[in-house]
């Protein structure tokens, strides 16, 4: 009875014991997948870290969370886009092969970056990372990667890219190895385009990317042809200001801006100031309408002989009419000595007033950073007022001639210019500049021009072209260079109700046989702005019209009826 009893508690005690066992083996491996766990959180938090805070090109990866925004023109095409990109790098230190060899295969695989030897200075330098190549391909990572060395090392980071090249360099800019704008636009908006709440709106400039390839093209041939220095267009629209091309050449490239010059870098619608010549005048005109100086159209201004003030002699073209000349006649022939016996009535404190309200004293009045400020006589004498209203003796930049011819043709209404799509009715109020008059006569004066004077090479069959041309000699330290001049071409288009200014200058074009040796503006500019608008015209909704133009028929009976100046003479 006594074994019976005993046997059920030592196997009571036995089961007791297992359990101990068993919960001691699950504590145990419990603690053990618990460690285990923390062990690879560590691991995968260490990972991370390093890859945020550690890994070369740590910070343009934290800078590139926040994708720089794009810029696009005025129809949505894209101008700047932020992108993937590969980033091939190496760590000296941990390079297993040699040298010499892999920097041989790099320089087989990237010639055009770089040589054998400038790879081989990277691979042997005494610092923890070095970059080799910066947005690379993915073609071309994956041949780099076939190298098979381990302390060459990619990554993937964002890039800016600007899709159209050169196209608009001016007016994009670009940006620094740390993404910050530098120049034009990228520049002006920085703050915009790297604001988190911005990302995903792309910003709309004015430009129109179709217009402003036809300029360039135009603007590039004639510079080829006539072996110019530079050269600078802008088309603008009258009524609101805004710049729907803007050309500076030579250019560069954003994408590769470390290979370009001063030259090239350098606006030169907005930061380069000139003498713009005969292209004055039309201004010049506008303000003796304005101030009541001349009254009739029938008013003439002895141009028989050259006229002397003091030392100084003022005098006209080869070629140009020895009489008296109206004020229509006077722009047809771009007489200087008729000009300048209009702006002595007028005066110099009038003649200033106007350049004023025009913006011709201070910097051009436009977002970008890069401008140039205009040069003003420092004394104005009898002389002074004289040849600033023919455009000698005043510099100023392309962009703010633009400007006021659209003040010239619009009404009379000067507005500030603008690289921003604005959005319908939002124009800016401006400023009125002269009165809708004289603005009307002056729509007829420029007509007349490209009908009889200077400007005949600068029409489009259908688009009624007005303007007028100006040749200067180039102004430099001193004096001024004769062997070099500024040609410059000022338009307006349609006439008859205008809708876009028009500009091309050359610098320092020279002439050719087609031209018979001719360099001034009326072979040269005048060209590029009529062949310029046959292209973009209907491109900007303005529709061709044989059979239409501005009515003149009250300025022709009191032409002097020989036939009209011909370009030659090129004011």
């Amino acid at each position: 009875m006594t074994a019976l009893v005993a046997r059920p508690v030592r196997v009571q005690r036995l089961n007791e014991k297992r359990q101990s066992l068993l919960a001691t083996a699950h504590m145990r491996l419990m603690i053990l997948m618990l460690l285990f766990a923390a062990g690879v959180t560590v691991v995968v938090g260490r990972l991370a870290m390093l890859a945020i805070f550690d890994a070369p090109g740590a910070r343009s990866n934290l800078l590139g969370a926040v994708p720089r925004g794009d810029i696009v023109d005025r129809n949505g095409q894209p101008l700047a886009r932020t992108i993937d990109a590969w980033t091939i790098g190496v760590h000296p230190e941990k390079l297993i092969g040699d040298p010499s060899d892999i920097a041989q295969k790099l320089a087989d695989l990237m010639p055009e970056h770089r040589d054998q030897a400038w790879f081989y200075s990277q691979l042997t330098k005494k610092v923890p990372f070095t970059y080799l190549q910066r947005r690379a391909s993915p073609s071309l990572v994956e041949a780099v990667n076939a190298i098979g060395e381990p302390g060459i090392v990619f990554e993937r980071e964002t890039q800016r890219l600007y899709p159209q090249s050169t196209m608009a360099a001016h007016a994009l800019g670009f940006l620094s190895t740390d993404g910050r704008g530098m120049s034009g636009m990228e520049r002006v908006l920085d703050e915009r385009l790297r604001d988190p709440a911005s990302t995903g709106q792309p910003v709309a400039l004015s430009i129109d990317t179709r217009v402003q390839a036809a300029m360039e093209s135009e603007l590039g041939r004639a510079m080829t042809t006539f072996s110019a220095r530079g050269g600078g267009g802008i088309i603008l629209d009258v009524a609101t200001g805004e710049v729907i091309a803007m050309v500076s050449l030579p250019n560069f490239n954003p994408n590769r801006v470390g290979k370009s010059g001063t030259e090239q870098l350098r606006n030169i619608t907005t930061q380069s100031v000139f003498e713009l010549g005969s292209t004055f005048k039309p201004i010049t005109m506008a303000t003796a309408l304005d101030t009541g100086v001349v009254t009739s159209m029938t008013r003439r201004f002895d141009a028989t002989h050259p006229l002397q003030v003091g030392r100084f002699t003022i005098h006209d073209e080869r070629g140009d009419p020895k009489r008296w000349l109206n004020m229509a006649e006077t722009l047809i022939y771009s007489s200087n000595v008729a000009t300048a016996r209009v702006a002595d009535e007028i005066g110099p404190q009038r003649m200033q007033a106007m350049f004023n309200k025009l913006g011709f004293g201070t910097k051009p009045d436009i977002e970008l950073r890069e401008k140039g400020r205009p040069l003003w006589p420092t004394y104005w004498a009898r002389t002074t007022t004289m040849t600033t209203a023919y455009g000698h003796g005043i510099a100023v930049t392309p962009l703010h001639l633009a400007s006021a011819y659209a003040a010239l043709v619009n009404g009379g209404i000067w507005r500030p210019a603008t690289l921003m799509k604005l959005q319908p009715g939002h124009a800016p109020a401006g400023r009125r500049v002269i009165s809708p008059a004289t603005s009307a006569r002056m729509r007829q004066f420029l007509r007349l021009i490209v009908l009889r004077g200077t400007g005949r090479k600068g029409d489009a069959p259908g688009y009624r072209v007005g303007g007028k041309t100006g040749t200067a000699e180039a102004a430099v330290a001193g004096g001024y260079d004769h062997s070099r001049n500024v040609a410059t071409f000022a338009a307006a288009f349609p006439m008859d109700a205008p809708r876009y200014v028009v500009l091309a200058m050359l610098d320092s074009p020279q002439g050719t046989k087609e031209t018979g040796g001719w360099k001034t503006a009326a072979w040269n500019a005048a060209p590029v702005v009529g062949r310029t608008i046959a292209r973009v015209g209907a491109m900007l909704g303005v529709v061709p019209d044989a059979n239409r133009d501005i009515d003149v028929s009250d300025l022709t009976p009191t032409l002097y009826e020989e036939g009209g100046a011909e370009p030659v003479d090129g004011q």
